[in-house]
């Protein structure tokens, strides 16, 4: 009997995971019929579901199930090719391929590298400076290049030092993700939500923007997450102080140190966070349209390093770009854009104002909450990219920020919340051949959200008055294309001048 009845149970846990997709997938659907939704509209709003649901609960599928998604779009003609096209967002993933080969350049140079052994010969560390050291860096580095380029190597760093001391590394790699997270926040190079949400916004959003209005708030929820987690952790905090003390007692350091010439490569990083930030003065000098040298700049910069080292300009596009999840995001990005192309967001949008009017205090935690609840248990991504439409349609600039800070730190709570959490515990246990519990996560992953939402919250309540509205963007960037225009215009008056 006992034999028997193992088959019966592994055929039972192998049809819940579908059984329970397809019944909320079901509910859904009736759910939107019943509150009068249109056909297509029930189509997208299912299809839409079904895809972040079978993403989450079969993930190594994640890309198989994101083209059969835009197959059954395009069958049921709630998606065609042109809105396929349109709905993709090109722009973002170029933008992310000049990044990743930029960095793969980067690490060959050794950057990363010189960073871990300048942390590892530091003098005098101690258990609470090692903490507070890598998860300042995870942040800061994932503002500078981006959040799974921060943690593969702030891990990296953790590894090592664990292995020298003979410590469990879960904490501390707990700890890391926890900085990088919240870091992706602070600039459009951190996460990929920043760029998408910055070049979809309406308005579009410049660089600039995200120094003056998201950047303090990371730098302040960063310290916070400092302190919480010395607190929480604590023991093995102490610990690692130990093991520490002991081995610089027997005259003994963290490990091998070797000579790394990392100054081309700082260079070429400062040269480019400069160049990125300078985009929006710039385009006006140049009469480009808006954030067209935002986007192009990691292109143009990758060009030129793979110009320099043409020997290795292969590697770099076939084994440091991330084909497998930018293929993954331009699918999410065409299925959540059939949201918009349904009208569904515009729907969802009008039950926003049903329920809170146009009052910004009220608003600002809602689009908070839900987008952090939604970012801990779906890809970021995917969600910011359908609850852009929705937050453009209500107007307000607030709410920009607060999606972007709901996104980004939501990812903390949950071990499925964000790729670098991914990324992260995909080392782990490669390295250590351990899982990491799906508690042992949540309980600080809840306390690391909430205390970090709740301080986004305030802080983007109190800076809303000093804001830009959506109007005065506008004029922004109106100004922005008659200064374009102008010069434009001055070109054939100077042609006819000179031929004269």
């Amino acid at each position: 009997m006992v034999a028997g009845s193992r088959p019966e149970k592994t055929t039972i846990a192998l049809l819940m995971r579908p059984s329970a997709m397809l019944i909320a997938t079901a509910l859904v659907a009736i759910l939107t019929s019943m509150m009068g939704f249109e056909r297509q509209q029930v189509i997208s709003s299912s299809i839409f579901i079904l895809i972040i649901l079978a993403t989450l609960l079969f993930w190594q599928f994640r890309l198989a199930i994101a083209f059969i998604g835009i197959g059954l779009l395009m069958a049921t003609n709630v998606l065609t090719l042109p809105a396929f096209l349109r709905e993709c967002k090109l722009d973002v993933i170029l933008f992310l391929v000049g990044m990743m080969v930029t960095v793969g350049v980067l690490k060959e140079l050794g950057l990363f590298t010189w960073i871990i052994q300048s942390v590892i010969s530091m003098p005098g560390m101690t258990g609470p400076r090692f903490v507070a050291i890598t998860i300042v860096l995870g942040g800061l580095m994932a503002c500078a290049v981006d959040e799974v380029t921060s943690i593969v190597f702030i891990s990296t760093l953790i590894f090592q030092v664990c292995d020298t001391l003979k410590i469990s590394p879960i904490p501390f790699i707990i700890m890391a993700v926890m900085g990088t997270n919240v870091g992706s926040s602070g600039t459009m190079l951190g996460n990929p939500v920043g760029i998408l949400i910055g070049q979809n916004s309406e308005p579009p959003l410049a660089f600039i923007d995200f120094l003056t209005w998201s950047f303090p708030l990371m730098l302040i929820n960063l310290l916070i997450v400092m302190l919480v987690m010395q607190w929480w952790y604590r023991k093995e905090i102490a610990i690692l102080s130990q093991r520490l003390e002991a081995r610089r007692q027997m005259g003994l350091g963290l490990g091998p140190l070797v000579q790394v010439p990392y100054g081309r490569a700082l260079a070429i990083l400062v040269g480019m966070i400069l160049f990125i930030a300078s985009h929006h003065h710039l385009e006006r000098k140049l009469g480009l349209a808006p954030n067209t040298i935002l986007i192009v700049a990691p292109v143009v910069i990758a060009g030129f390093l793979m110009l320099w080292r043409y020997q290795r300009a292969r590697h770099y596009i076939e084994a440091d770009v991330e084909w497998w999840t930018l293929l993954f995001f331009m699918m999410l990005f065409a299925v959540a854009g059939t949201l918009q192309e349904t009208r569904v967001t515009l729907r969802i949008s009008d039950y926003f104002r049903a329920a809170f009017g146009d009052r910004t205090m009220l608003l600002i935690p809602a689009v908070l909450g839900i987008s952090a609840l939604g970012s801990a248990f779906a890809d970021n991504i995917v969600f910011a990219a359908a609850f852009i439409p929705v937050v453009n349609h209500l107007q307000q600039t607030p709410l920009v920020w607060a999606l972007v800070q709901g996104t980004c730190l939501g990812g903390n709570i949950t071990m499925i919340g964000s790729t670098a959490n991914i990324v992260a515990l995909g080392m782990l246990e490669k390295r250590y051949h351990t899982q990491m519990r799906f508690a042992q996560w949540l309980k600080i992953g809840i306390l690391t959200g909430l205390i970090t939402c709740i301080i986004a919250w305030v802080g983007i309540s109190l800076s809303s008055p000093y804001m830009p509205t959506v109007q005065q963007r506008r004029e922004r960037i109106m100004l922005h294309q008659d200064h374009s225009d102008t010069q434009l215009q001055s070109v054939p008056m100077r042609s006819e001048g000179i031929n004269r």
